[in-house]
């Protein structure tokens, strides 16, 4: 084939297409496990190839990560002004739910960026938020418009952490109805619902195993799994390197570990706190109340499993995603049996949402511990899934 016809062929949108196609890869894989080879393959070209268009992975990174957010952007600076906040939340809703493939990218996997360019994607995705509080604040002149925009955002990205099919149109119905309701609600008017909850205490690092668990935790919340390596864990505890091998095969498996250990931490807090529980409607409060006290007591712990199970291997992966889908049955039987017009895959969805709201409420929050923040989150979370 000439030079000529090889240029015939081309796609004149390649780099549009490299883009979208390594926004997929390193939302579902990770920065780290996604490499240049597999993203040309999946675009149906050379490495050398796609070397013309990124020099390296951090720039094709850095653009994915960038992308999502300029779409955010340019969809709500076309909405007018005045619009309704419905108009301007159905406008994210589109794009993201679009692009939920890959608009994991911008919500866990920017920390890998340099600060520079993470203060530029802050900024960003400040201005959405900007513009989604305006039509909060305007629509609802309620305290704390801004945390409440951020969550209603964080119930429409939601969409992109998860895997469940339904249609696109009826998707984005779920999720603008989600995120008006938690627009709509006034955080500082709950009080209560996020009950005094019994959670199981963090377990106590008595053996070396648990030692090197607890040490590897806030390690992995605060650089990424991909940024620290055995040798910064076995300091931590006071080992040589090599000896962490001793306890764990890998660094992968101390990740999977600790992610085990939180979703069994989790599971046995739901237990307690249902026990006892007949009505729908408390049920679904008893879990809300524990998801929140859950997510504010072990923040590094949740905080790591949320971001960095995607770049585990897969038979490391799948007791974790077997521990996940039990406990979103849990929330699916007792949502349903609340709200028995919704059907398993609408119900999923909201479960989601409001697990983004409380995300995102939480960072908003600094993740600071207190009873009126629970509260808040809770009252948020609650609104998410359908009950004012």
């Amino acid at each position: 084939m000439t030079a000529e016809s090889t240029a015939a062929v081309r796609p004149r949108n390649r780099k549009q297409l490299i883009v979208e196609s390594a926004g997929r890869m390193f939302s579902e894989r990770g920065y780290h496990a996604a490499s240049m080879d597999e993203i040309a393959a999946s675009v149906g070209i050379t490495a050398a190839a796609l070397y013309r268009h990124f020099p390296n992975k951090y720039a094709l990174f850095a653009e994915c990560a960038n992308v999502m957010v300029d779409r955010l952007v340019a969809a709500l600076d076309e909405v007018p002004p005045e619009a309704s906040l419905a108009e301007v939340l159905a406008a994210a809703a589109r794009v993201t739910v679009a692009h939920r493939a890959s608009g994991g990218v911008y919500r866990w996997e920017a920390r890998y960026l340099d600060r520079g360019d993470r203060q530029v994607l802050r900024a960003k995705f400040a201005h959405v938020v900007a513009r989604v509080a305006n039509a909060v604040r305007r629509e609802h002149p309620l305290p704390d418009e801004q945390l409440r925009a951020v969550a209603a955002l964080g119930a429409i990205a939601s969409i992109t952490m998860h895997h469940t099919s339904i249609a696109q149109r009826r998707v984005e119905e779920l999720l603008v109805a989600s995120a008006l309701r938690v627009a709509a609600t006034d955080p500082t008017a709950a009080t209560g619902i996020a009950r005094v909850v019994d959670l199981p205490a963090q377990p106590v690092a008595r053996t070396r195993r648990s030692e090197i668990l607890a040490a590897a935790i806030p390690l992995f919340e605060r650089d990424g799994f991909a940024n620290v390596t055995n040798g910064r864990i076995a300091d931590a505890v006071g080992l040589v390197p090599s000896a962490i091998y001793r306890y764990f095969p890998g660094k992968a498996d101390i990740l999977a570990a600790a992610c085990l250990q939180a979703a069994a931490l989790l599971a046995q807090a739901v237990e307690q706190n249902l026990r006892g529980t007949a009505d729908p409607h408390d049920a679904v409060v008893a879990l809300t109340a524990t998801y929140v006290a859950y997510s504010f007591e072990h923040t590094a712990l949740t905080s790591v499993a949320h971001a960095e199970l995607a770049g585990l291997p897969a038979d490391l992966q799948r007791p974790l995603v077997i521990a996940q889908r039990e406990h979103i049955a849990v929330w699916e039987q007792q949502l349903r049996s609340a709200r028995p017009e919704l059907d398993s895959r609408q119900a999923r969805v909201l479960i989601h949402a409001g697990f983004g709201v409380v995300v995102e409420a939480g960072r908003r929050l600094r993740w600071q511990d207190t009873a009126e923040h629970r509260d808040a989150v809770a009252a948020l979370l609650m609104s998410a899934l359908g009950f004012r």
